[in-house]
C-alpha cells in the first residue's frame, strides 16, 4: 500500500471530494485505486485563521509504482499466538473492565474458556445504579461508577487516546470497532467511543466470550486467595473455584482486596498518583480560545491539555470532557468521588476537566504500601463531610477559591454534579500543597487559554481516582511473587486509561497462552 500524508483540508467534503483531492495532490489517477482507507484525521489548530483537517490516507493501486513523496508501507498480517499452555484448568480473570474484558477474549478466541468474575452487575443493569445514585444519592457499594462491567472507563468518555506506543493499540480500536463502535475511532487523533456507545460495545464482547465458552460470574465478590507452595490453587467468592492462573484486573478502586492481597503476602508497592478537583467551564468559551471564528470547518467540541510545572509540584489537566458533565463517582459509603462523562456527541454546555497535583509516597502518614489507599479515603471522607453527609459534593467558584474565600452564590456557569451540590471552600479540606499548586496551575492555565481563570468557573471536590496508588510487582512473565497469578491494568499500575489497560488485557493473555 502507499501512504499519503499531509493532505490539509480547510472546508467539510466528503470522503468521494477527499480522496478526488488526494489523487490530485499525489498525481494519481482515480481509476488506478483498487482500495482506500483514512489512515489518521487530525486537527491542526496552533494558527487561528489557518484552522484545517490533516489527513493520511492509505491506498492500494492496481499497478503498484512509485508515487513521489508518498511512503510505501506492507500490510501488516497478524502472527498467530503459539499457543504452549497444556494445563486444563480453567483460568480466573477477576474484574470485567477493559484489562479482564480484553484477557478474557483473547483467551477465548484462542481456545482457553476463562471464568470472569465480577462483584458489579451487567453493564446495562449498572446503569440503573449509578442513574439511582445521581437522582436520589442512593449508593450501590457493589454497582457504580466503579464497579460493574466496562469498569471505571464506562463512565468516562471511553476516551482512547494513550501514551503508550504499542502495535496491539490497533488491534483494541479494530475489536472496538467490530463489536460497535464508531469507525472513525481507527483514524482520528483523539478517539473516544462516548459513554452511550460504550454500553453496546461492552455487552458485545461479553456475549463473543460467551459464545466461545467463556464464564461470566457478576454480583460475585472474590473474598479470599488459596496459596500452596508459592503457587495460587483457588480463589473465593460464593464458592470456591480451582485454579492455577489468576489474572487480578481488578481495578483502581478494590482496596478491601488490595489488602486481602497484603495479607496473603503478594508484593504490593506504593507509587505515584494525583489528587484534585474537577473544573467546569462554558464549552463555547473553550471553543472560542482552541478555534477561531471565521473557519469553515464543522469542528468538535474543543479539547485542551495542559501542565504547570512549579517549584515544588506539577499541576495539570487530565480526562478532559469536552460537553460533559461531572460524575458522582463513590464506591465506599460516607465518600465523595468524582469524575467526568461525555456522550459520543458531547453536546453539552459545560467543558470539564480534572485538574491534578501529584502526590508522592514520601506524602503519606505511614511506610505501608497501602497508605496511598488511606490518604485517598480521608480526602473523600473530608469532602463528603463539607459537601453535608447526603453525597452532595462541595463547589467553590474560582475566584473564591483563589482568595480561600466560601463561596455564598453560583455565577454563569451551572455546576452539573448530581445528585447536588453545597457551596464550600475547598481550601479547608485539601492538603496544603495540593492547594497552592493547583492556584498557580489555574492562574497559569488562564495564559494559555483565556478565560480559564473565569471568576465564576466551577470547582467540584475531590478527584482522588485518576490512578492507582499501588502497584503489585510482576517480573518479567508479567507474574507476581505468587506464581500464576498476573497482576494486570489499572489497578495492579500498568495502565492509565482504557487503551493501555485493554493492551495490558491482551499481554497478560497472551503470556498465558504461551506459557
Amino acid at each position: 500500500m502507499i501512504r499519503l500524508k499531509d493532505i490539509k483540508i480547510k472546508e467539510d467534503i466528503s470522503n468521494e471530494e477527499l480522496i478526488k483531492y488526494a489523487c490530485k495532490k499525489y498525481k494519481i489517477k482515480e481509476s488506478e485505486i483498487k482500495e482506500w482507507h483514512i489512515y489518521k484525521k487530525s486537527i491542526d489548530a496552533r494558527k487561528k485563521d489557518n484552522i484545517f483537517y490533516n489527513y493520511t490516507i492509505d491506498v492500494e493501486l492496481k499497478n503498484e509504482k512509485k508515487i513521489k513523496n508518498a511512503e510505501h508501507i506492507e500490510k501488516i498480517k497478524e502472527e498467530p499466538i503459539k499457543i504452549n499452555r497444556k494445563s486444563n484448568i480453567r483460568p480466573v480473570i477477576i474484574g470485567a473492565g477493559p484489562a479482564g474484558l480484553f484477557a478474557g477474549l483473547i483467551l477465548a478466541q484462542n481456545g482457553i474458556k476463562p471464568i470472569i468474575i465480577e462483584q458489579g452487575k451487567k453493564v446495562e443493569e449498572r446503569i440503573k445504579d449509578v442513574e439511582e445514585f445521581r437522582k436520589y444519592g442512593k449508593l450501590n457499594t457493589l454497582s457504580n461508577v466503579q464497579f460493574g462491567e466496562g469498569g471505571a472507563g464506562t463512565f468516562s468518555d471511553g476516551k482512547l487516546t494513550t501514551g503508550i506506543n504499542n502495535p496491539l493499540c490497533r488491534k483494541v480500536l479494530e475489536i472496538f470497532v467490530k463489536n460497535g463502535a464508531p469507525e472513525q475511532i481507527l483514524y482520528i487523533n483523539k478517539p473516544h467511543i462516548g459513554t452511550d456507545n460504550l454500553v453496546n460495545v461492552i455487552k458485545n464482547i461479553r456475549k463473543e466470550i460467551i459464545n466461545l465458552g467463556g464464564e461470566f460470574l457478576f454480583n460475585e465478590k472474590v473474598t479470599d486467595f488459596e496459596i500452596k507452595e508459592n503457587k495460587i490453587t483457588a480463589v473465593f467468592c460464593s464458592k470456591k473455584i480451582e485454579t492455577d492462573t489468576v489474572i487480578l484486573a481488578i481495578g483502581h478502586s478494590a482496596r478491601d482486596t488490595f489488602e486481602k492481597l497484603y495479607e496473603k503476602g503478594i508484593k504490593i508497592e506504593p507509587k505515584n498518583f494525583s489528587v484534585g478537583v474537577r473544573i467546569e467551564h462554558k464549552q463555547e468559551m473553550i471553543n472560542k480560545s482552541q478555534y477561531s471564528e471565521n473557519t469553515k470547518l464543522k469542528l468538535p467540541p474543543a479539547e485542551y491539555k495542559l501542565a504547570y510545572h512549579g517549584k515544588d509540584r506539577s499541576c495539570y489537566t487530565f480526562c478532559m470532557c469536552p460537553g460533559g458533565v461531572v460524575m458522582s463517582s463513590s464506591s465506599e459509603e460516607n465518600t465523595i468521588v468524582t469524575n467526568g462523562m461525555s456522550t459520543f456527541l458531547r453536546d453539552g454546555e459545560n467543558a470539564n476537566s480534572a485538574i491534578l497535583v501529584n502526590v508522592t509516597p514520601e506524602d503519606f502518614k505511614s511506610d505501608s504500601p497501602l497508605a496511598g489507599i488511606y490518604f485517598q479515603k480521608e480526602l473523600e471522607e473530608k469532602a463528603f463531610n463539607l459537601g453535608g453527609k447526603n453525597y452532595y459534593a462541595p463547589i467553590q467558584r474560582v475566584e473564591d477559591f483563589l482568595n480561600n474565600k466560601k463561596s455564598t452564590y453560583i455565577g454563569e456557569i451551572k455546576p452539573t454534579y448530581l445528585p447536588g451540590v453545597t457551596l464550600s471552600n475547598l481550601n479547608e479540606i485539601l492538603p496544603e500543597f495540593v492547594s497552592k499548586t493547583l492556584k498557580e496551575g489555574i492562574i497559569y492555565f488562564d495564559s494559555k487559554i483565556k478565560g480559564f481563570a473565569n471568576k465564576d468557573a466551577i470547582l467540584t471536590g475531590l478527584e482522588t481516582r485518576s490512578s492507582s496508588p499501588v502497584k503489585i510487582v510482576r517480573n518479567e512473565e508479567l507474574m507476581s511473587n505468587v506464581y500464576g497469578i498476573y497482576p494486570c491494568g489499572e489497578g495492579a499500575g500498568y495502565a492509565g486509561g482504557i487503551m493501555s489497560a485493554a493492551v495490558d488485557g491482551i499481554k497478560c493473555a497472551i503470556k498465558i497462552l504461551r506459557t
